[in-house]
């Protein structure tokens, strides 16, 4: 068997180990101490998360995680590793692909350590996060490198930031939806990890995102800004499901605090329900792999949600997992990088 030349580096965000409370509480601590997370001055940071979030939040999440675990463990870790055996099935034999969490295990640390031992001649580091955001794909590049440039022999490196627009990560979700009559549903909604406000706006060197026209257009100034990218993805995802604007929406779930990005897709699923919306159908297309936020804040909490405000049915899209096009998306960025 021929020696693999090229590594590639998988990551994703990360989950507890289980769901006890306690490695609830060591996984919020390590995610949410994180500078790219909780962008704020380290003092503030360290007493903010670990004198009030962390040991207030830890016993509420640990709950909610036991509802998602499954016989296999957590959903994101087997949905990844299947991810991971199913491109290392397709690429060629001179690539090995490795899988890595940013929080937790298995750890960058961990799995660069295996990676070094085989003395690759590249390495591709390639987060499952298609567009860009400093506390998802950032986060996750800034620890790998921390690792790699500690090595006395650095091979050459390739990193990939984002490929929201790559035709087959479209393609998958696009099929993903084939199982559903898009015409049954009154309204659809793409909803995105939502981010601090202030997180879009240090992509720019002068002025706010807010001074952008980030809903409808991609330029060389907004092309790394996170809320450009998710409208942009969206008006592709449209265009193929052929989705005229009135009957979709673009939203951001998962926020901490009112300054994120809005439309808030809670109050989105809310207002419809108002409206006399019975069924809608939620595309989630910055994860890559169902996980909590898919599994049970849309399609559990988003449900309940809706039926308190007179709605009936909220469909979730499954994420890609393994699905033959995301692979071909990642097989084609790791050859041709």
């Amino acid at each position: 068997m021929k020696k693999a030349e090229v590594g590639v580096l998988l990551l994703n965000l990360g989950t507890p180990d289980d769901p006890s409370t306690g490695k609830v509480r060591s996984y919020l601590s390590q995610f949410l101490n994180d500078p790219r997370v909780i962008d704020i001055p380290w003092l503030a940071r360290k007493l903010l998360v670990n004198l009030i979030i962390v040991p207030f939040r830890a016993p509420k999440s640990a709950k909610v995680y036991k509802e998602l675990w499954t016989e296999n463990g957590s959903p994101l870790i087997y949905h990844c590793e299947n991810a991971r055996d199913r491109l290392q099935e397709v690429l060629p034999e001179d690539y090995k692909v490795h899988l890595a969490m940013r929080y937790k295990n298995p750890s960058i640390p961990d799995v660069l350590e295996e990676m070094k031992r085989e003395n690759y001649k590249k390495i591709i580091v390639l987060p499952m996060f298609p567009q860009y955001a400093s506390a998802s794909t950032g986060s996750a590049i800034e620890e790998a490198m921390d690792v790699i440039r500690k090595w006395w022999v650095i091979p050459e490196l390739r990193i990939i930031s984002q490929y929201y627009d790559h035709p087959k990560y479209l393609d998958a979700i696009v099929d993903r939806s084939r199982k559903y009559n898009l015409d049954e549903y009154d309204h659809i909604l793409f909803s995105y990890h939502g981010v601090p406000l202030r997180h879009v706006d240090k992509v720019y060197d002068e002025g706010l995102c807010t001074d952008r026209d980030c809903e409808n257009e991609i330029t060389p100034e907004n092309k790394y800004c996170y809320k450009a990218t998710c409208f942009a993805t969206s008006r592709l995802l449209a265009e193929r499901l052929e989705l005229s604007p009135d009957r979709y929406t673009v939203c951001f779930q998962s926020r901490l605090d009112k300054n994120w990005l809005e439309p808030f897709s809670d109050k989105v699923v809310e207002q419809k329900a108002r409206e006399g919306a019975k069924k809608l159908l939620v595309f989630s297309p910055a994860f890559t792999a169902d996980c909590l936020e898919t599994i049970i804040e849309i399609g559990d909490e988003y449900q309940e949600l809706f039926e308190e405000h007179g709605g009936e049915k909220v469909q979730l899209v499954e994420s890609l997992n393994d699905h033959p096009d995301w692979i071909e998306c990642l097989r084609d960025l790791a050859e041709n990088s």
